[in-house]
C-alpha cells in the first residue's frame, strides 16, 4: 500500500500561487487540482512555482508582434560591408597563417573554451538518443561527441607547441556542452562510458538549457496532463540565459577564458576551437562573430547573415523578395550570400553583457503538434495537425547588440555538413555527412601530395578515413604521403597506420 506525501506548500502559499495565475488568466492550469491524487498536485505545483507566468505572458505578446511585423516584410536591407567581412576563399596562405598562430597562442596562454549546443535527439533520424551520440556509419563507428573531441585534443596538442617551454602546466580548452532535459543524463552517461574520448572530466562541463511552457494559438499554458504543464526547451538562444544561470560565466572567468567558440552538435565537419577563426575574431577585437558559408544559388533555403534596419542580423530567406536574393556584386558574387551555419565567436565580456539586453530578445513561434488535456473532458488529445506553440529564441538574435561584428566566410566543403534528415533522404543525412568526412580526407593527402587509391570513388562506400587526432584540417601528413599513394580500405587512428598504408 503506497501513502500519499503531504503536499510540500501550505494552503495559503497554494492561494497564492493561484492568485497569480488567476492574474495573469493562466488560472486554467488549476482546473483539476480537486482531483487528482496528493502525488499529482505535488508534480503540478513544482512545476507552476518555477514559471514566471507574467514573463511568459510578456514573451508571448513579443512573439505575436514579432511575428505579424515579419508578415509586413523587411524595412530595409543592406549586405555586409568590407568592414566586417573576410573569406577564407579570398585571403592568401600567409594571412590564414597568421590568424591561425594567433588562435594557436590564445589556447596555449588558456584563453579558449568551446561551447557546444547539443540540445537536440536524433529523433528525425530514428534515434531516441541525443544527436551527438549518433553514428553517421563512418569506418570507424565514431559518434559526432567522438569527432569533437578528437578535434579538441588535437587543437590543445598544436597550441601547446606555442606554450614557454619553461610552462610545465598543459594546454586545456574547456568544453562547454549545453543539454536540454530529454538529453542531460544520456548525454553524461554516453561520455562516462566513453572515457570522455581521452578528455579529462574535469574539462567537460554540462549543463540544461532552459524550458518554456507550451501555448494554445491565444496564448493559453497547455496542460499535457491533468497535473503536468507541456513544456519544451527555450531554442538554441536559451544558451544565454542558461549560462548565466548554470554558473558558465563564473567558470569562465575562474578560468580565465577571455573567447568562446560556439557551434552546434549536428556539423560534422565542424573545426572545433578553429584556431583560424579565433584568431581572425581576436585580431579584429570582436566581441561577437560568425562564420558563414557562400550561399550555393540565390534560392537556397537558409538564413542569411547581413544588416537589417541598421543593425546586424539573420534574415530569412522567406523575408527576402526574389529580387534582392539575385542582386549581385560586379564579380558575380551575390550581395546576400552569407549563408548561416550556427557557428560563433563570443568574448566573455560579449556573454556577461547579454543580460543588459536579455528582456528585448524577441521570441519565435514554432506551431507544433502538442499533446493536451481536454479542459471540458479531462481527456489526452494526441492532434494530427498544429495544436499550439513552443515559443524558441534563436543563438544569433544577440546579433544587433554587437559592438564589434565580424563574419568569416569558410569553405562550405571543408566546414559544414549538417545533419538534419534521415537516413536516405538524400540531403543533410547520414550518409551526406559521411560522404563529406571522407571526401575531406581524400582532399587532406592529395593536398599533401599523395593519392587515395580504394575500390571505388564513391564517398558514401569508400572505406577511408583519418582520425582527428591524427590530423585537425591536413597538417602533418606531407612528410609521410607526399608522391605516394595511400591504399583503402584504411582507418588511420595513428601516423603509424598511415605509413603502413601507404605504399
Amino acid at each position: 500500500m503506497t501513502v500519499a506525501s503531504p503536499l510540500p506548500f501550505t494552503d495559503s502559499e497554494i492561494q497564492v500561487l493561484k492568485n497569480r495565475y488567476e492574474n495573469a488568466g493562466q488560472g486554467h492550469v488549476f482546473k483539476f487540482f480537486d482531483s487528482i491524487s496528493q502525488d499529482e498536485k505535488v508534480e503540478l505545483l513544482k512545476q507552476l512555482v518555477e514559471i514566471d507566468v507574467d514573463n511568459l505572458n510578456t514573451i508571448y505578446k513579443k512573439a505575436i508582434e514579432g511575428a505579424e511585423m515579419a508578415t509586413k516584410g523587411v524595412d530595409e536591407l543592406k549586405p555586409l560591408s568590407p568592414d566586417v567581412f573576410d573569406s577564407v576563399l579570398k585571403h592568401n596562405d600567409e594571412q590564414l597563417k597568421e590568424w591561425e598562430m594567433l588562435g594557436l597562442q590564445q589556447i596555449a596562454h588558456g584563453k579558449v573554451a568551446v561551447i557546444l549546443m547539443a540540445g537536440g535527439q536524433g529523433t528525425r533520424l530514428g534515434s531516441s538518443d541525443p544527436k551527438g551520440c549518433y553514428n553517421i556509419n563512418l569506418p570507424s563507428g565514431k559518434s559526432l561527441f567522438q569527432l569533437q573531441a578528437e578535434r579538441i585534443l588535437k587543437a590543445q596538442e598544436l597550441a601547446h607547441q606555442h606554450r614557454n617551454e619553461q610552462d610545465p602546466q598543459e594546454t586545456i580548452i574547456p568544453w562547454y556542452i549545453m543539454t536540454s532535459g530529454p538529453t542531460n543524463q544520456p548525454t553524461y552517461d554516453f561520455f562516462k562510458k566513453n572515457n570522455f574520448f581521452g578528455l579529462k572530466e574535469e574539462n567537460v562541463i554540462f549543463f540544461e538549457q532552459g524550458t518554456l511552457p507550451c501555448l494554445t494559438m491565444d496564448g493559453k499554458i497547455i496542460l499535457e496532463t491533468k497535473s503536468k504543464v507541456a513544456i519544451a526547451p527555450d531554442g538554441n538562444g536559451g544558451i544565454y540565459k542558461a549560462l548565466q544561470e548554470k554558473g558558465i560565466i563564473r567558470s569562465l572567468r575562474e578560468r580565465g577564458i577571455e573567447y568562446s567558440h560556439c557551434y552546434c552538435v549536428d556539423n560534422c565537419l565542424a573545426r572545433v576551437a578553429d584556431p583560424v577563426f579565433i584568431g581572425y575574431c581576436v585580431s579584429k577585437g570582436t566581441d561577437c562573430g560568425v562564420k558563414v558559408v557562400g550561399k550555393m544559388a540565390p534560392e537556397e533555403p537558409v538564413g542569411i547573415v547581413c544588416v537589417r534596419n541598421g543593425k546586424y542580423a539573420v534574415v530569412e530567406y522567406s523575408e527576402i523578395t526574389q529580387e534582392t536574393a539575385n542582386e549581385r556584386y560586379p564579380d558575380g558574387s551575390l550581395k546576400y550570400g552569407a549563408a548561416n551555419i550556427a557557428n560563433h565567436f563570443f568574448s566573455t565580456s560579449f556573454l556577461e553583457r547579454v543580460p543588459s539586453f536579455q528582456s528585448e530578445l524577441e521570441y519565435h513561434i514554432a506551431k507544433k503538434k502538442i499533446k493536451y488535456t481536454n479542459l471540458e473532458t479531462g481527456e489526452q488529445i494526441v492532434p494530427k495537425t498544429n495544436s499550439g506553440m513552443k515559443l524558441e529564441c534563436f543563438v544569433f538574435d544577440v546579433f544587433p547588440y554587437a559592438h564589434n561584428m565580424s563574419v568569416l566566410e569558410v569553405k562550405r566543403q571543408d566546414e559544414f555538413s549538417p545533419l538534419k534528415n534521415a537516413p536516405g533522404s538524400g540531403a543533410d543525412c547520414p550518409e551526406t555527412s559521411r560522404r563529406d568526412i571522407v571526401a575531406q580526407h581524400v582532399r587532406f593527402i592529395e593536398n599533401a601530395g599523395g593519392k587515395v587509391v580504394g575500390d571505388t570513388d564513391d564517398y558514401e562506400q569508400l572505406v577511408f578515413e583519418i582520425s582527428p587526432a591524427v590530423s585537425y584540417a591536413g597538417e602533418g601528413l606531407k612528410q609521410i604521403v607526399s608522391g605516394k599513394i595511400v591504399k583503402a580500405p584504411a582507418t588511420i587512428e595513428t601516423l603509424d597506420d598511415l605509413i603502413r598504408a601507404t605504399c
